[in-house]
């Protein structure tokens, strides 16, 4: 059986919260320990292109988030993690899919549509009224950022799913017409993947204001963390853990026994502000030595850089071979 290949971008569009930890940074950086597997990790910053036009918080995200990846224990002598902007190959590869794919395919496409639903709802004379072109074909970036490392499996959330099947529905499309280059990358939607509730209780989302940043000092952290909101039960009265966020936060970073006691101390009436204690101290502890590994990184710019130049040294022994057997393929070479 051939070795696996799986493949995660991260967005560089913001400071990385806990709710990314959770969700998508703590799964791949285990996954990357597993030798089974090949692992590629890309920093999409062409993608985040499409919503921020500010070079400097650009840059910046970018760094943030390498150096949280980093810190957290990212295994990056088995796997490759690298800028996308780093390998030249991508873009083209990006419009040789584009002249193949409908535009009928990317009509459909979910956050198009969001976005012409908007503009009618909000009485616009032009359905897309705002809409760039990186907006429209961003789904094929992503296929490129996919079929160039020939993934075989793509963990994603579930809003992404479509943009996965569209991938497939490229692959075939192009293999249909120049033989079978292009591997059809298999999605992976974790339900066990946990999404954590933010401070006023919805999804922990930079979109809603309402994250705990992940590598904020002890301090800060302890005082996001009060920030919390809770009801208005008193100390004493007894406390339902299901759907409290400060419970939902706690058993993201504890073990089962922890999480029992804690069950248990709601059901004896804990007061709110000895409960948010308690997941400061857990989740401070938890982050503490990566927290340390994450200031030096953010420190030393340089040691990040030179570990992003690595990787896409190798990212690229992959792709410069493929794109041109893929440019053979298409007339262009």
């Amino acid at each position: 059986m051939s070795k696996q290949t799986w493949l995660t971008g991260i967005t560089t569009s913001g400071t990385p919260h806990l709710g990314n930890y959770v969700g998508a940074i703590r799964p791949a950086v285990e996954a990357s320990h597993n030798h089974e597997q090949e692992g590629f990790y890309f920093l999409a910053d062409y993608h985040a292109l499409i919503k921020n036009q500010d070079p400097a918080l650009l840059r910046q995200s970018r760094l943030e988030i390498s150096a949280a990846w980093l810190a957290l224990g990212l295994d990056t002598e088995h796997s490759t993690f690298y800028r996308q902007s780093d390998i030249p190959e991508i873009p083209e590869l990006t419009w040789i899919l584009t002249c193949l794919t409908a535009k009928g395919l990317m009509n459909r496409a979910h956050a198009y549509k969001a976005v012409v639903q908007d503009n009618l709802d909000n009485g616009a004379s032009d359905p897309d009224k705002g809409i760039t072109m990186g907006l429209f074909g961003y789904p094929i970036l992503m296929s490129a950022d996919i079929l160039m490392f020939k993934a075989t499996h793509v963990p994603v959330g579930r809003d992404q799913v479509q943009h996965l099947e569209m991938a497939r529905d490229i692959a075939q499309r192009f293999n249909h017409h120049y033989g079978e280059h292009l591997v059809l990358p298999q999605v992976v939607v974790d339900e066990r993947g946990s999404v954590l509730q933010g401070l006023d209780g919805r999804k922990m989302s930079k979109s809603y204001g309402n994250t705990i940043p992940l590598f904020e000092s002890s301090k800060k952290l302890r005082k996001s963390i009060m920030k919390i909101k809770t009801n208005s039960q008193e100390p004493g009265e007894p406390k339902d853990p299901d759907g409290n966020t400060v419970f939902d936060i706690y058993k993201a970073f504890a073990s089962d026994e922890q999480c029992a006691a804690l069950a248990e101390a709601y059901a004896q009436g804990i007061a709110w502000g000895e409960a948010k204690q308690q997941l400061f101290e857990l989740v401070d502890g938890v982050l503490s030595e990566p927290r340390e590994r994450y200031d030096e990184l953010m420190a030393n710019p340089a040691q990040i850089d030179a570990v992003l130049a690595q990787g896409a040294l190798k990212a690229r022994e992959h792709s410069r071979p493929f794109l041109e057997q893929l440019r053979r393929a298409v007339g262009v070479a």
